[in-house]
């Protein structure tokens, strides 16, 4: 038995299972979702990729912070107050 048949077995998860995860995957991460269509994905590039998705959204969060940030400092009280509350 492969150790990593017997890895996934010690941690209660099945090959089949981890199969189903990846699927999952592969169609939520729209780089991934796109490329499919023409064929199979390996597991190890559905991973790879959705790292690097994930990578990106937080990058993405992090630039849209600063840009709120940045517009409630130049927004006057009332526009901030507006601002915040609908953050809320």
């Amino acid at each position: 038995m492969s150790s990593r048949r017997s890895r996934s077995r010690q941690s209660g998860i099945t090959d089949d299972q981890i199969s189903d995860l990846v699927s999952k995957l592969q169609q939520l991460v729209p780089e991934i979702r796109n490329s499919s269509r023409s064929g199979k994905v390996s597991a190890s590039k559905v991973l790879h990729e959705t790292c690097n998705y994930i990578r990106n959204l937080h990058q993405e969060v992090d630039d849209l912070s600063e840009r709120l940030s940045e517009l409630l400092e130049s927004a006057d009280g009332a526009q901030a107050a507006i601002i915040r509350s609908l953050l809320m």
